[in-house]
């Protein structure tokens, strides 16, 4: 049977060789768009969730960089400045509070980011508790 195979390839090669013909046949065609198909339907999925935790990451980090700019303005004794480190990183459809009002040290600070649609949110800092993400 192998080599039944083998000789029909080799005379179909022979013959296209011989005739001139070239390019794909319609079953190699219709393959390679199955295959194309199944790894399209693989593939839109994965990337659908990558881009979902990238908003989520996106609000965690500016929570973070919140966090950071209150805690250095505390350090420095000018509570006055966190108000406009705040609105320096309220930007791009996210808004960054500080929960509880102004700290009293660096222990106490809880910033909150939340994105302005779809009401997605991140909290960090030492002072928070519960949840730090949404889901």
């Amino acid at each position: 049977m192998r080599s039944t195979v083998r000789n029909y390839v080799q005379a179909e090669k022979a013959r296209r060789e011989e005739n001139g013909d070239e390019g794909f046949s319609l079953i190699e065609l219709i393959v390679v768009v199955v295959i194309l198909g199944i790894l399209a339907a693989i593939a839109i999925p994965i990337f659908a969730g990558l881009q979902d935790q990238a908003q989520k990451q996106a609000l965690q980090t500016v929570a973070a960089n919140g966090a950071t700019a209150v805690a250095s303005q505390i350090a420095s004794d000018n509570a006055a400045g966190i108000p406009d480190e705040l609105t320096q990183l309220s930007k791009d459809g996210i808004a960054v509070t500080l929960d509880g009002g102004t700290p009293a040290s660096v222990e106490d600070v809880c910033v909150t980011a939340t994105k302005t649609e779809g009401g997605s949110w991140a909290k960090a800092g030492p002072g928070c508790t519960g949840d730090l993400v949404s889901s």
